[in-house]
């Protein structure tokens, strides 16, 4: 899916009880304890820790000021992962703090960021029957994109 960032983005409005912060390596065990529910929901599976870490930081295209990490009192409950392609990578909420406008706030939040970056828009992607989540990226102003496959 695909956000047009020439397009007005709504101000954010995080959820009460929520400070925002960016990545930092201290916070990898919430983060990946996080991504591992989140993939247990929507499909997949995440690497053990020491693994994702490296990936995770070691990426071409990583940049912590871009790994948005939301925490209420208890710990670690939202991560929008971007990448400096524009591209947001992962996006997942914790399920004690789904239906209260995180998933927005980040999305949002994102979306923010990279106008402040000059990009033209954002990508990501979203498994055909994800509908939750393809809602919410609805909502916030993103469309299907459908790639082209020419044959050989």
């Amino acid at each position: 899916m695909r956000r047009d960032l020439a397009e007005v983005v709504p101000a954010v409005q995080w959820p009460s009880g929520i400070e925002i912060s960016v990545y930092r390596a201290e916070l990898a065990p919430a983060v990946h304890h996080l991504m591992q529910l989140g993939y247990r929901e929507g499909g997949g599976r995440v690497p053990m820790l020491d693994e994702w870490q490296q990936r995770f930081e070691r990426d071409p295209e990583y940049d912590p000021t871009l790994c948005f990490i939301a925490c209420d009192g208890e710990g670690v409950v939202g991560v929008a992962q971007c990448w400096t392609s524009a591209y947001i990578k992962n996006l997942v909420v914790h399920p004690r703090a789904q239906g209260r406008g995180l998933g927005r706030a980040l999305l949002l939040n994102a979306f923010k960021v990279f106008q402040l970056r000059r990009e033209g828009f954002v990508d990501l992607k979203v498994l055909e029957d994800n509908l939750r989540a393809q809602r919410l990226y609805d909502n916030a102003g993103m469309v299907v994109v459908r790639r082209e496959i020419v044959p050989d």
